[in-house]
């Protein structure tokens, strides 16, 4: 490679590195804790799980019954959607078919603009958008910046234009690297200058996680750019609009069949069907239940889902039953004849959610994303001390140092502010007729604001580093005890209970919280070396360094 190729790909890697970096950070902090959606999910509302629940666990019949009692739900669809581990479902129910006949006539019939809730299926209590809404859905939508879709779809562009850098990040450094990237993965000088420390961990640590950074970067492209941003213009071009023909190709739209308008006479039970499927397909895990035409004589129940991953790692399957005489009118097996489309997606989304080997996996996961935390901000600092040079100007320099201290504030801040949001959720969100998407959004956000500016205007990476962990640690350690206090679930007793995924939240933050306190504890100032830009900005503060 010739020196002008390297130091185009070098400079590239930097600058694309320094652009993306703070929105990074935020990415992996936010996604790693977002492995653990669902187990948070039951921190929250202290509504334990087993691992693997999956729809068929409900009693359809019972729900059915229920809803037609309160809502009334003849001649509707009805659609369950179970997308995570917990124990609330989506509940999706359509206007009465009469009602869009009689809309025809002038008349709107009953129904309206149709439902949509959340239904407990356990005490078949329901709950709207707002009352559902849980500090893990917040970590997981923020982790493409689904919080910013202030212009339409503008959250999920700024995530995919993230996305796309990072993959060209993690190529270009592979190839600035490539000579010596072995030779350098052995070589570690904490006791030389800080750029040597800098370069030397984030040479090695890129090398350890690279596969799942260049993983996470290729599936995270495809997710957002692939489905959100580029399905509206290929619909636009290739189907001239048509959303409806886009998606009958792709097999994203439902069956339809027709509304006869006589009721159907005969005893039905949607989990005898249920039990037919499970007969047939013992490791299905049902997803998806739509009912169409619901009391009608035309009623039809279609089951979708996966299969067990250590029985085939991508699959999709589907199962259609017409309800007056139980045949069988679709099946699309999970297990055979899977098409390209569907592995294709399938291997993507279980590759970037993790969530096909248990808790160990996203443990893993979990890790490595922090890793990939360090290793951003390992790189930022290269990038500061690499241009803290005598020869750069003062203004320069002095616009260096505030834009680290800046995006160091705000990378190192999500730690305390995560751990504080998790203890005012339990402690501060107990009446059920709470807003909680407000009151997330409003400690979540305010509380980073603050730490950011705080951090900024210290003007010292040193203290930002030292007390975003000891800070983070002290508040995490408050996470299970807030749990206990309020909710009775203590770690000794959801253990002795068989309660893992909140176990899982209080011991994960009790081994986050030490690990952060004896870390910072260790850090103090090293007067030997200076910090970075002190020649331009005078400074008393000094470096952070471990013993």
């Amino acid at each position: 490679m010739s020196n002008r190729i390297y130091n185009i790909l070098f400079h590239t890697h930097t600058i694309s590195g320094i652009i993306i970096s703070l929105a990074l950070y935020v990415i992996f902090f936010a996604g790693s804790f977002s492995f653990f959606r669902d187990e948070i999910i039951s921190w929250e509302r202290s509504e334990s799980i087993s691992e693997g629940w999956a729809l068929q666990e409900m009693d359809f019949d019972v729900v059915l019954d229920t809803l037609q009692a309160r809502k009334g739900i003849a001649k509707t669809d009805v659609a369950f959607n179970q997308h995570y581990d917990e124990q609330r479902t989506s509940v999706s129910i359509s206007v009465p078919k009469d009602a869009e006949v009689n809309e025809d006539k002038g008349r709107r019939g009953r129904g309206g603009r149709g439902n949509f809730f959340y239904m407990n299926t356990q005490d078949l209590k329901t709950y709207d958008y707002q009352e559902s809404y849980s500090f893990g859905e917040f970590l997981y939508r923020l982790h493409f910046f689904a919080q910013l879709n202030f212009f339409g779809r503008s959250g999920y562009l700024l995530a995919g234009i993230i996305a796309f850098f990072f993959l060209f990040a993690v190529v270009t450094g592979v190839i600035v690297h490539w000579n010596k990237i072995i030779s350098n993965f052995y070589i570690f000088r904490p006791n030389n200058s800080i750029k040597n420390l800098w370069t030397d961990a984030h040479t090695a640590l890129g090398i350890i996680g690279l596969p799942y950074q260049f993983m996470f970067a290729l599936t995270g492209v495809y997710i957002i750019i692939g489905l959100t941003i580029m399905s509206p213009a290929i619909i636009s071009y290739a189907y001239n609009g048509s959303q409806e023909e886009a998606y009958d190709d792709f097999g994203f739209n439902p069956p339809k069949f027709e509304f006869v308008g006589r009721p159907l006479d005969n005893e039905f039970s949607v989990n005898d069907l249920l039990d037919r499927t499970e007969e047939k397909w013992p490791e299905f895990h049902v997803h998806n239940a739509s009912i169409f035409n619901y009391g009608d004589e035309n009623m039809h129940v279609q089951f979708t889902g996966k299969s067990d991953f250590n029985k085939k790692f991508a699959s999709a399957g589907t199962i259609t039953y017409r309800v007056k005489d139980g045949e069988i009118v679709a099946e699309k097996s999970p297990f055979q004849d899977v098409s390209y489309l569907d592995g294709a997606r399938s291997v993507i989304l279980r590759l970037h959610f993790g969530d096909f080997g248990g808790a160990g996996l996203k443990l893993i996961y979990f890790s490595l994303g922090l890793l990939t935390c360090f290793v951003i901000i390992s790189g930022v600092m290269i990038w500061l001390v690499a241009r803290d040079k005598k020869h750069v100007s003062p203004v320069k320099r002095k616009f260096n140092a505030w834009l680290v201290w800046f995006y160091l504030a705000g990378c190192l801040s999500m730690f305390p502010v995560t751990a504080f949001t998790f203890v005012m959720i339990k402690i501060g969100l107990q009446d059920p007729g709470d807003d909680r998407s407000a009151f997330i959004f409003q400690t979540f956000f305010w509380s980073w604001l603050a730490l950011t500016l705080l951090f900024t205007f210290i003007r010292s990476n040193a203290i930002t580093n030292k007390f975003t962990l000891i800070l983070g640690g002290i508040i995490g350690l408050a996470v299970p005890v807030a749990n206990g206090i309020v909710s009775g679930n203590w770690l000794w007793v959801t253990l002795r209970n068989g309660q893992m995924d909140i176990f899982l939240i209080d011991a994960l933050w009790l081994v986050i919280s030490i690990s952060a306190i004896l870390i910072g504890s260790k850090m103090k100032a090293n007067n030997a070396e200076e910090e970075p830009a002190n020649h331009a900005i005078p400074s008393r503060k000094s470096v952070a360094t471990v013993d």
